[in-house]
């Protein structure tokens, strides 16, 4: 008797090599975010640490909200696949090479400036924000956003929290984890987790949120 036909999971309707997980619960909660083409994949697998990715990931997650990082992630841990996420590329530590056979969730859509509360100082941004960027936005209210890694330009806000990112200002104003009140963060296991307040004061209770700053993702 001959064998089924695999359900294809790539967008060039070629099967995924042996082993690998079917993507198609992915590719219907993503459509085009989800990349599968060798050519389209690779381009995410690095950082400008000069690693070397031990393998191709198996596909790339162009993440437009948190629901779809929360998605992808759950997807992950069903299936055991590892995961790296990438912001800007910008990082020199290695945090963004990808896995052989991985997952690269990319967070470079996640570019919204949501608000900047001028009252409070305080500013609401999704995770692929460029750093410079915030630090304009801020200026033209009258504010900075004092950390400012040398690759302020090209890096996002959340590579810089996940490093702790400083830059020459640090030494009159700190680095970035000083300025960060609060979080969004997905879990490994897809599960969103809320940290800090909106408060001058957070004295009280765990310190989640400085967990994660500096953490490269593994606390999540």
């Amino acid at each position: 008797m001959p064998e089924p036909i695999a359900p294809s999971d790539r967008a060039d309707g070629r099967t995924a090599p042996e082993g690998l997980p079917d993507l198609e619960a992915l590719r219907v909660r993503l459509g085009p975010r989800l990349l599968t083409d060798p050519d389209q994949v690779a381009p995410y697998c690095r950082d400008a640490s000069r690693a070397v990715p031990d393998g191709p990931a198996h596909a790339v997650v162009l993440a437009a909200d948190t629901a779809d990082v929360s998605a992808a992630l759950a997807w992950a841990n069903e299936h055991r696949v590892p995961v790296s996420v990438r912001g800007g590329g910008t990082g020199l530590s290695g945090g963004a090479v990808s896995y052989p056979s991985g997952l690269v969730v990319s967070l470079e859509a996640m570019n919204r400036i949501i608000d900047i509360d001028m009252g409070n100082r305080l500013a609401d941004v999704q995770a692929g924000v460029i750093t410079a960027d915030l630090d304009a936005a801020a200026r033209e209210r009258g504010l900075f956003f004092p950390p400012d890694p040398a690759s302020s330009r090209t890096s996002t806000v959340a590579g810089n929290i996940a490093s702790n990112a400083g830059g020459l200002r640090g030494v009159a104003h700190g680095v970035l984890g000083d300025f960060v009140a609060a979080l969004e963060v997905v879990l490994a296991d897809g599960r969103v987790l809320r940290t800090g307040r909106r408060t001058t004061k957070d004295a009280t209770g765990y310190d989640l949120t400085s967990l994660f700053v500096g953490s490269e993702g593994t606390w999540a």
